[in-house]
């Protein structure tokens, strides 16, 4: 009996993997075990060896890993593209999000603003930069733990506004999602798959990777708010 690949990734995509890896497994009988932690963690994990056999990150991020050493050579594939959004608690009143002057005068309306580390954090607080508001914003700004969607924060409260990837987003209880950034602010994040170098079983990783970057996996993408790559 085989061993279960295993795939480690950000949050960002762990509904995704979880329904694809389902397919993937009633099509060929082969087992998957996912693990979706915060991305920064997830490259930490790579970095340091850890046993996985296939890594799904920011594209960025494993064009870095793969530079490293860390994935084999030539393995990574993009597999989608994700774009982010806006959210607010189920019920409350939803700002005007439709150009970039909107969504800069929602979030100095906003209490507090929730974000989360990697791509989608990151572009806010360069947005906020370039508008000059960073000292204005800063304290009103309310970071997920690794792990947590921002979704979550909003849904209890700990945050009036929820920025994000609409993937992450999309299926999150007790939000209500304004809409996506405006296109002149938009960010879109690209993500790929890979295979660790740790990998003892790169030929059946391979073909996982195959499968998930193929068009058998589009509708799942887009069920889930991204794009195939």
């Amino acid at each position: 009996m085989t061993d279960p690949l295993t795939c480690i990734s950000s949050m960002a995509t762990r509904r995704i993997l979880a329904d694809l890896v389902a397919l993937y497994g009633q099509r060929t009988g082969g087992e998957v075990a996912i693990t979706s932690i915060g991305g920064v963690e997830a490259a930490r994990k790579v970095r340091a060896g850890e046993p996985n056999d296939i890594v799904l990150l920011a594209s960025n991020v494993m064009e870095q890993l793969e530079a490293e050493g860390h994935i084999v050579a030539g393995s990574r594939v993009d597999f989608a593209r994700s774009g982010m959004a806006i959210a607010v608690r189920a019920g409350a009143r939803r700002p005007g999000i439709d150009t970039e002057e909107a969504v800069k005068q929602a979030c100095l309306s906003a209490g507090k603003i929730g974000y989360s580390t990697g791509p989608s954090g990151d572009h806010l607080m360069q947005l906020w930069q370039r508008w000059d508001l960073t000292g204005t914003l800063s304290p009103r700004a309310v970071k997920a733990p690794p792990g947590v969607p921002v979704g979550a924060l909003v849904a209890r409260g700990d945050a009036d506004l929820g920025f994000q990837q609409l993937s992450e987003l999309l299926h999150e209880p007790g939000i209500d999602i304004v809409g996506p950034l405006p296109p002149g602010i938009q960010a879109v994040t690209v993500f790929a798959a890979g295979i660790c170098g740790s990998s003892l079983q790169v030929e059946r990783a391979r073909g996982l990777v195959a499968f998930l970057t193929s068009p058998a996996a589009e509708a799942a993408k887009r069920q889930h708010g991204m794009e195939p790559a």
